[in-house]
C-alpha cells in the first residue's frame, strides 16, 4: 500500500505540447490517467477497450461519438462503455481524469 498526495492540476504541464498523459495508476487493463490537452486540439478517432469516465478538472471538452457530441464542463464527469468509438476536442485549455475500468 502506498500514499501520495499531489496537486491534480501540477501533475501534467503542456509547456510547447499539444497533448499530455501521464498514467498515475494501473492494475491489468485498467487504468487511471491525467491528460491535458491544448485548445483546438483533438485526440483522434479511437475505440476504447474499457468502460470509462472522463471528469473535467479544468476547462472544457466535447467528445464525439458517431453522430452524438456531448460538452463535458469543469467539474463534470462522462461516462460511457467499452468498445465505443469516439474522439476528444478541447474547446479551452483543459485537463481530465480518465479512469478506464
Amino acid at each position: 500500500m502506498f500514499f501520495n498526495v499531489e496537486k491534480a492540476k501540477d501533475i501534467v504541464k503542456l509547456d510547447d505540447s499539444k497533448f499530455e498523459k501521464k498514467v498515475l495508476l494501473e492494475n491489468g487493463s485498467s487504468r487511471f490517467s491525467l491528460i491535458a490537452i491544448k485548445k483546438d486540439e483533438i485526440i483522434d478517432t479511437h475505440t476504447s477497450t474499457c468502460d470509462a469516465a472522463v471528469y473535467v478538472l479544468d476547462g472544457e471538452i466535447e467528445l464525439h461519438f458517431d453522430a452524438e457530441k456531448f460538452k463535458v464542463d469543469k467539474g463534470e464527469i462522462l461516462m460511457f462503455k467499452r468498445d465505443a468509438e469516439h474522439k476528444v476536442v478541447a474547446l479551452k485549455d483543459s485537463k481530465f481524469f480518465l479512469i478506464k475500468i
